[in-house]
């Protein structure tokens, strides 16, 4: 779709649960210059034989860096139940645009495969005198994949090591599922690249192993393996494109979310909210913060879908609500981090339908002001975070839900506070009301790259979602889907990371 490039193509999964509307579930991470991309990003679903569970698989053509889908080139769409792709294991379908007709000759393939096995595999792998393929350098990748019935799967790559022939890789991890089914003697297949910004990645050289091979380096010195690219085999002095070291690959039990929740982990919810002067004047109904007589407006919808899924899980059901933006009683000086029941000593409001009183109540004792500042209220949760972590156990996560109209003012203190947080117990939902530009809110929900501080530190994972409102008109079901979709996952990949273990079941009689 692109003029002078091949396209950028991402794939989003859409889920159905209400009859005619569609929320989003998930994105693959999007592909630079490729017309046959292999996503590796994997989409976990619960699947229940009695339901007709609706997918649809939208392929698109990244042409932006914004989160709105709508601007970038639609290439196709996949609309079929999971049902289907489950009796198929690999299912095969064209392409088809809104109106049903093929998308040109484009194709898509979906592989299912049952979670039996909840082991993950832990690397720590390296290269050394890899070719060159551009003058004196090289910028190599690797892929890993399994073998199935159908051919080589991609299960995980790395990311890319810029002008560097003795790559050292981040840590990664690998489901067992994912790589090899579960049998530790079955083939698997790494293949190393030379990245190209154009998408036609340079092949370094591969080779084929086995999981319990890979494990050596575990054990004794690190596990090494020649790769091969078999174009170069015909000349005499050739011995190998370079040396791949696997010094660390450890299989460890990966514990799920239910694993955590059920064991007693307690999910803290805090909410922020925007009170500053871009929402208009609480008493006008133009105002964000209206209030109108059903008792309605954007932001208690957002509080009412979020919270009520989320004080489930936290047994005391008291929550922290604060405010910022605004000039507050008795001194009138603008705080960007204050109670809305104006009680420091105790900013908790007793269930989601305390903090919507709480909420009435406050509006009309503020003065809505500014400037939009974020890391006050994230700095906030992540000291009671922090002291989470001191424990060491997996006792509690803390969730940050921040609701706000517009532009970030501190954007740099923001992303510095979020980099933070990523290395604690703790997830930043952020929900955007009104009609705003809210490119600020997806540039730090970074799916495709981890967010940078402005000093150079890299978030260690996402902790970010964010999503507009205005996408979900009014449908509060659809609305808490989306932004705890990631929830499970951040929340058990961050204790699993730490190798923090659930603890024992709660048995219930």
């Amino acid at each position: 779709m692109d003029v002078f490039s091949k396209s950028d193509p991402l794939c989003a999964l859409y889920i159905n649960t209400s009859g005619s509307h569609w929320y989003e579930f998930g994105r693959t991470e999007m592909i630079l210059n490729c017309l046959n991309p292999k996503f590796a990003k994997k989409f976990v679903i619960d699947y229940y034989f009695e339901m007709v569970q609706k997918l649809k698989f939208c392929v698109y053509d990244i042409d932006n860096s914004t989160y709105d889908l709508s601007d970038d080139d639609f290439l196709g769409e996949l609309e079929c139940t999971l049902g289907q792709i489950v009796s198929s294991k690999q299912l095969t379908r064209s392409l088809l645009l809104t109106d049903k007709r093929p998308a040109g000759r484009g194709t898509i393939t979906i592989c299912a495969e049952e979670i039996t096995d909840t082991r993950v595999a832990e690397f720590e792998v390296s290269g050394r005198r890899m070719d060159k393929k551009y003058l004196w350098w090289s910028d190599p990748f690797l892929e890993f994949y399994k073998q199935t019935e159908t051919g080589w799967q991609l299960a995980h790559r790395t990311e890319v090591v810029y002008d560097n022939l003795n790559p050292i890789w981040r840590p990664f991890r690998i489901s067992m599922r994912s790589l090899c089914g579960g049998d530790v003697e079955k083939p698997i297949k790494v293949v190393c690249y030379d990245h190209r910004i154009s998408g036609s990645h340079d092949l370094i050289g591969s080779f084929q192993t086995t999981l319990a091979e890979l494990q050596v380096g575990t054990h004794i010195s690190p596990a090494e393996f020649e790769c091969i690219n078999l174009k170069k085999l015909k000349k005499k002095k050739y011995k190998n494109s370079g040396v791949i070291c696997v010094k660390r690959c450890q299989l460890v039990k990966d514990y799920t979310f239910l694993d955590y929740i059920m064991g007693g982990c307690q999910i803290n919810f805090t909410i922020a909210i925007d009170f500053t002067g871009s929402n208009g004047d609480p008493s006008s109904p133009r105002s964000l913060h209206y209030v109108n007589p059903d008792g309605y407006n954007e932001y208690l919808a957002a509080i009412w879908a979020v919270g009520n899924v989320i004080q489930d899980y936290d047994s005391n059901k008291m929550f922290p609500v604060f405010g910022f933006g605004a000039k507050i009683p008795p001194s009138w000086q603008v705080s960007h981090e204050f109670p809305i029941n104006f009680n420091p000593a105790n900013p908790f409001c007793a269930g989601i339908e305390g903090v919507v009183q709480a909420y009435q109540q406050c509006l009309p004792q503020l003065k809505l002001w500014g400037p939009t500042n974020f890391s006050p209220v994230i700095d906030h949760v992540t000291c009671f975070a922090k002291q989470a972590l001191r424990q060491n156990t997996a006792s509690q996560y803390f969730v940050l839900l921040i609701i706000t109209d517009g532009v970030i003012t501190d954007m740099d203190q923001t992303c510095a506070a979020i980099v933070e947080a990523s290395r604690l117990p703790m997830s930043i939902i952020i929900v955007g009301v009104g009609d705003a530009d809210f490119s600020a809110m997806e540039f730090l929900d970074s799916d495709d790259k981890l967010l940078r501080s402005p000093t150079g530190d890299t978030a260690a994972r996402d902790i970010v979602q964010f999503v507009p409102f205005r996408d979900f008109q009014g449908n509060s079901v659809a609305l808490a889907q989306s932004v705890l979709a990631e929830l499970p996952d951040q929340v058990s990949s961050f204790f699993n990371s730490y190798k923090l273990k659930a603890p024992k079941y709660i048995q219930c009689f």
